[in-house]
């Protein structure tokens, strides 16, 4: 089977496995307990973090382990906007994730915030002039994602952080999704959020980067641990794997964001030309280097995106609709449609996503099945 779904989740690294399962076994200790059981996992979990940081280009403190990405753009979502609001005002954009559109939205009905959504390209990125454009003197932060889930268009972080922060404001960058391909030093962001199985580390990790001069009121109370961030006795095992499995990604990064992107470029010509009604979503073959490496999404007008899928797999190929955190929905993907595609064309949507370690080989296999699917054999 040929597994093109890694922006879903990808393969557990044996060397996240290996670093973990100490932490799992003999070295079983409470981080919070002062004994010779407790004192080693309390190590661990430190180098954990700073490891963390280093990748980041942030400080430990700043790190903060959460059960996986959905919860760390919560916090830092939630957390800076509660903790000392300069005003009532919120920016984001129409395609973000649902972790990140629905925690605005908690704070909109909730407590009050208004709300602005940022202009989006047609190829799905934000730019600082569209982001200045919304930003007012009462906003207090700005949640946009370094890269989208579904499209893989990337954005310019840099220049939004320089935006956000001309009116005082603090910006929160979703970086699941790029974690691994993109280098994440540098973005000047004050808050980052991650997932572990996004790049080689279990489910049920993740991390909230968020400055550590800014305060952050917490989501969950109790005994203070993550310096007050988020209680609760910390899952040290996994926080070694993710912080080893980062580690990795990123040293391998360049070398595998070319190769990926060059089978990544050839698969699209590829579909692209077994059907003429076929539509790529986001960046164009144009501007490549506007997309994530792994990412490859399409329309295919005409044809059911499910049916698709399910050819596909009897060919022993398995991709998606798009947003796992969506699957089962029969809405279609509220990415596309801010785009400006229409709704019918959205619910034939696919979204092929490669892992580091997809050779040539299996994407001539890949493009050969989908050529089969779309003739009609």
């Amino acid at each position: 089977m040929l597994y093109l779904d890694a922006a879903a989740t990808s393969p557990v690294r044996r060397e996240a496995l290996e670093a973990a399962w100490p932490y799992l076994t003999g070295s079983f200790g409470n981080p919070s307990s002062h004994h010779s059981l407790g004192e080693p996992a309390a190590a661990a979990l430190d180098e954990a973090r700073r490891r963390v940081a280093a990748v980041l280009g942030m400080r430990r403190s700043d790190i903060t382990f959460t059960a996986g990405g959905t919860e760390a753009a919560n916090l830092a979502i939630k957390g800076l906007a509660l903790a000392a609001p300069r005003g009532r005002h919120l920016v984001t954009s129409p395609i973000e994730h649902e972790a990140v559109l629905a925690s605005i939205e908690h704070l909109r009905q909730a407590h009050g915030f208004d709300v602005s959504f940022v202009e989006v390209g047609a190829e799905g990125q934000v730019t600082a002039r569209a982001l200045r454009a919304v930003l007012r003197e009462d906003t207090t932060l700005v949640s946009l994602a370094h890269a989208d889930n579904e499209i893989g268009a990337v954005t310019d972080v840099r220049a939004l952080a320089e935006a956000t922060h001309e009116v005082g404001a603090l910006l929160h960058t979703d970086a699941v999704q790029s974690a691994g391909w993109l280098d994440l030093r540098g973005l000047g962001a004050d808050a980052v959020s991650i997932s572990g199985h996004k790049v080689g580390a279990p489910k049920g990790i993740g991390v909230a980067a968020i400055r550590g001069r800014l305060p952050v009121e917490p989501l969950i109370h109790g005994g203070g641990q993550e310096n007050g961030r988020r209680s609760g006795t910390e899952n040290v095992a996994f926080a070694v794997a993710l912080s080893t499995a980062l580690e990795l990604a990123d040293a391998e990064r360049e070398a595998a964001a070319g190769r990926i992107a060059k089978l990544r470029d050839a698969f699209i010509a590829r579909v692209l030309g077994a059907r003429e009604e076929v539509l790529l979503t986001g960046p164009g073959v144009e501007t490549p280097g506007e997309r994530l490496p792994g990412h490859a999404s399409f329309c295919f007008p005409g044809i059911s995106g499910e049916s698709v899928l399910l050819d596909l797999e009897q060919r022993g190929v398995v991709a998606s609709s798009g947003s796992a955190c969506a699957a089962g929905s029969d809405e279609p993907s509220h990415v596309l449609t801010a785009l400006g595609i229409p709704a019918e064309v959205a619910q034939t949507a696919v979204r092929f996503t490669l892992g580091p370690g997809v050779t040539a080989e299996q994407m001539d296999t890949a493009a050969h099945a989908i050529e089969q699917v779309l003739a009609g054999r």
